[in-house]
């Protein structure tokens, strides 16, 4: 089966949105064993969409089209498919509901122009959006099944998992039972990754794929796999998905949807525990991360980011050590968690170390964590520029007190570490 994806939208046409939601879309497809030919964008216009719509209807079986399905004069999708198919929009009075409820959920009435997400082609096969006010659709253009679908990437994604993957499975007469299962790591990169993980019995017959996503500081490995029931599937991955979370070990900060972040503060939740953060160098950016966590709120006892440690020492009122040491790091958690009144308390400091090449620049990474019960400290020289730095003392921290909330091992070599 000959798949195509079409986006579009000006302002991926003209590169002021990256375009990552055909990359989610083709890598999906590709990990099901379903081949995509061609990747179209085109911008909202309408004869141009005419014409991408009537050449993909002549060399495709199937078209996932992305984005064009909003409220606003721009977006065409449902009135160039009705074109192309000759048929009128109609209102699908259901949706329409759908949207209004929706609004009134939230306390407000429904713009006028949102009725004009219910109109879909005639004849056209509903798909539905649980999350979002765009609903998808499917039209048969030519010799190909054309699949609508919204360009907010989360409600792409839930669409494509629960509506689309099954049907395209189908028409390409394949298995219709899919399962992707993933495992976020921090510290191992994706060659050795890879080296740990491929001579795993069973991934050799094909039917559960491994996969790999790298993208600094993490490293996503992924297991796909395609079967014809229930049963089947589990039989295939059970074994394969054990002996991965194996041979990972420590490594794996969280699985499928849950995040370091919401690993640790279910951690903490569970020790009936609070945290105290103090940044040097990152920006805020751990508090920041676990702050968006539903709940984060009632766990946190106090932050405090600065830029120099003088400064940071003086916000928690302590003495300012000479330099940005493992000791030092303790100094800093031990005293923030005793003026807080926090559970935990973690410090993270980092002190630009450029090195004898200016091109290599580099910080020395410090952590202390602290309890009631105990000081514990790591540290690390970390490459690679600025951003490097900042992104890695920001995930070695979080790792750090994941490691110490599940009693693992805080000063595990990380391959990113200059030793």
């Amino acid at each position: 089966m000959r798949i195509e994806i079409l986006c579009t939208g000006d302002e991926i046409l003209t590169g002021k949105t990256i375009n990552t939601n055909y990359g989610h879309i083709a890598r999906r497809l590709v990990e099901l064993g379903l081949t995509v030919h061609w990747g179209t964008v085109v911008g909202d216009d309408r004869p141009s969409l005419r014409a991408a719509f009537a050449e993909a209807a002549l060399r495709a079986d199937a078209v996932i089209v992305n984005g064009g399905l909003g409220p606003t004069v721009d977006d065409l999708s449902q009135e160039v498919a009705a074109e192309a198919a000759g048929v009128p929009l109609v209102l699908h009075e259901e949706w329409l509901a759908r949207i209004e409820g929706f609004y009134a959920r939230r306390g407000r009435v429904m713009p006028p122009n949102n009725r004009k997400q219910a109109m879909l082609p005639e004849g056209a096969e509903f798909i539905d959006n649980p999350i979002g006010t765009a609903c998808g659709f499917a039209v048969t253009l030519g010799r190909a099944r054309f699949f609508f679908t919204p360009g907010v990437p989360r409600e792409m994604k839930r669409m494509l998992e629960e509506q689309l993957l099954p049907r395209l499975l189908a028409q390409g007469g394949l298995p219709g039972v899919t399962r992707l299962k993933r495992f976020h790591s921090f510290g191992i990169g994706e060659s050795r990754a890879d080296q740990m993980l491929s001579d795993i019995p069973g991934l050799e017959e094909g039917a559960v794929k491994l996969g790999f996503q790298s993208h600094y500081p993490q490293l996503e490995t992924k297991l796909a796999v395609r079967a014809a029931d229930a049963a089947e599937l589990e039989r295939l991955l059970g074994p394969i998905e054990a002996e991965v979370r194996r041979r990972l070990g420590n490594f794996v900060l969280a699985e499928d949807d849950a995040s370091l972040e919401s690993v640790i503060l279910d951690a903490l939740r569970a020790a009936g525990g609070t945290l105290a953060l103090a940044e040097m160098f990152t920006g805020g950016a751990i508090a920041s991360r676990l702050a968006r966590q539903p709940g984060a709120e009632g766990l946190f006892a106090s932050g405090v980011v600065a830029p120099a440690l003088d400064r940071l020492c003086a916000s928690i009122g302590i003495p300012a050590p000479v330099a940005v040491t493992p000791e030092a790091a303790a100094a800093v958690a031990q005293a923030l968690r005793a003026g807080s009144g926090a559970s935990h308390a973690l410090a993270v400091l980092v002190a630009p170390d450029p090195g004898p090449d200016s091109r290599d620049w580099g910080g020395v990474i410090c952590i202390g964590l602290a309890t009631e019960d105990a000081v514990v400290t790591r540290r690390a020289r970390l490459t690679n520029g600025r951003d490097w730095v900042r992104q890695g003392a920001t995930e070695m921290g979080l790792d750090c007190l994941r490691r110490l909330l599940l009693g693992l091992p805080v000063d595990e070599p990380v391959d990113f570490e200059q030793r």
